[in-house]
């Protein structure tokens, strides 16, 4: 079995595993008691803030750990807002972020704050323009994440940041997905991260909060971790986190370029194997073993099933494969097709063997979950004739509609049109995502009795 989903967990690092047996037997006693099993409890809990500490780039007494990485985010937006209540109440965040920025914005406007959602380019990244002309006067706080969790993307953390010092505000980073791989530059006042996404254990974040930014804590607390983040610290678990940021921070170099040559031959191949397959995020500013990519025609859970039954655990942001039945917020914002979405996130360590056997699989597992799907074979179609057409997708699900386009479309002359009625929200994004792909126009959307109607004119 492939595991290809270090993006969500990476698998816990040996160094991980040694500290945390080694630290079970000496870091179990409360650090804050004066007796002796308390002092080596604390000599161990402080060793670990200042080996995290040094890997982040802060001092020691900047950096707190908190039960999660999402818990982190939450203390940290809440806490600089609160410490700049006089200032104002506005928030800006990117499109893209995690969703625990995003959830602690929703929560932030729903007391009564203005949120600003600033919008990305095709390949997820900002604007560090957009943010400068965001930062009004009242603005609180902004939060940028240091690289997309979804494509991998590299946002420009440190521009963003000189523009935040310039006007006065804080930058809080989600820097969960990249701190494995390096400090997060520039003059950020506020950081978050997860250790599980470096091959730490579940279950311990960070907060760093420097110098000179205000800050109240939020909720109730008490005397741990500086007030910020309550509760009993999970010594050993804390102590495997910052064993394991150390370790992958020495291997991240030779790693990294090991990982990038892999995902790029992932990103040259798959469009060369697979037809109508668009490769999404930065080609080049982006997280070393990230590459994802959407199959037009394909059920996005259908071909997760798939390619895990090959042997290959691999992530989507597809609407198919959530509940919701809504593409993901990412790709969403991004404008980029969501259906059949594959992320690929190669753990450190992956053999370059294993990357060569998914593109084996790859081609011929897609081609069997779009004929079964009964989709259209895109590389044999021939102009014909016929008068417009209305494609009736009224109840069916991703990617059907899309599938119903493609196979009248070839059926419709220069300059006629086809209008596809859905009531699947991820038609929305998909239908102007095939347009793109295709070459062909995307007229608009109508509104129809039931659902909405896409239409979209043929013009090669």
């Amino acid at each position: 079995m492939s595991y290809f989903d270090a993006a969500s967990a990476a698998p816990l690092h040996p160094v991980a595993r040694q500290a945390l047996h080694a630290s079970l037997d000496e870091g179990w006693a409360d650090p804050a008691r004066l007796y002796r099993e308390g002092r080596r409890a604390r000599m161990l809990l402080d060793a670990a803030r200042e080996a995290a500490a040094e890997a982040v780039g802060c001092r020691p007494d900047e950096l707190v750990f908190t039960p999660s990485g999402t818990r982190a985010v939450h203390l940290g937006v809440a806490g600089a807002l609160a410490g700049r209540r006089r200032t104002g109440d506005h928030l800006i965040v990117s499109a893209v972020e995690h969703s625990s920025v995003l959830h602690a914005a929703e929560a932030h406007e729903a007391a009564g704050g203005t949120v600003t959602r600033l919008a990305v380019d095709r390949t997820a990244a900002v604007d560090p323009a957009a943010y400068a002309d965001a930062l009004r006067p009242g603005t609180a706080l902004a939060c940028l994440q240091s690289a997309n969790h979804e494509v991998g993307t590299e946002q420009p953390v440190a521009e963003v940041a000189e523009a935040c010092r310039a006007a006065g505000v804080p930058l809080l980073v989600d820097a969960a997905q990249s701190l494995g791989w390096g400090a997060v530059p520039g003059a950020w006042s506020l950081l978050a991260a997860s250790a599980h996404k470096w091959g730490g254990p579940s279950g311990v974040g960070l907060l760093v909060v420097r110098k000179g930014a205000r800050f109240a804590p939020q909720g109730p607390g008490d005397e741990r971790e500086s007030g910020r983040s309550a509760g009993f610290e999970n010594i050993p678990a804390i102590v495997a986190a910052a064993a394991s940021l150390r370790a992958v921070r020495a291997e991240a170099e030779r790693e990294a370029a090991r990982l990038r040559e892999l995902t790029g031959r992932i990103r040259d191949r798959v469009p060369a194997l697979v037809p109508d397959v668009e490769v999404v995020g930065d080609p080049e500013r982006r997280l070393p073993g990230v590459v994802t990519f959407s199959c037009l025609y394909v059920d996005g859970e259908t071909l997760l099933h798939e390619l895990d039954r090959a042997g290959f655990s691999v992530s989507s942001g597809s609407s198919c494969t959530s509940s919701t039945l809504t593409p993901s917020h990412v790709l969403r914002a991004m404008g980029v097709l969501s259906e059949g979405n594959v992320r690929v996130s190669l753990p450190p360590g992956t053999p370059a063997e294993d990357v060569e056997r998914f593109l084996e699989v790859l081609p011929g597992t897609v081609a069997g979950v779009r004929a079964r799907l009964g989709a259209p074979d895109t590389r044999a179609g021939a102009p014909g004739a016929g008068a417009d057409r209305v494609v009736d997708a009224l109840g069916r699900r991703c990617p059907v509609p899309v599938i119903e386009l493609a196979k009248v479309f070839g059926e419709v002359p220069l300059g006629g049109t086809v209008r596809v009625l859905s009531d699947d929200e991820a038609a929305r994004l998909d239908i102007p995502a095939w347009c793109e792909m295709r070459g062909q126009e995307y007229v608009g959307e109508e509104p129809a009795d039931r659902g909405a109607a896409y239409v979209v004119r043929r013009v090669s």
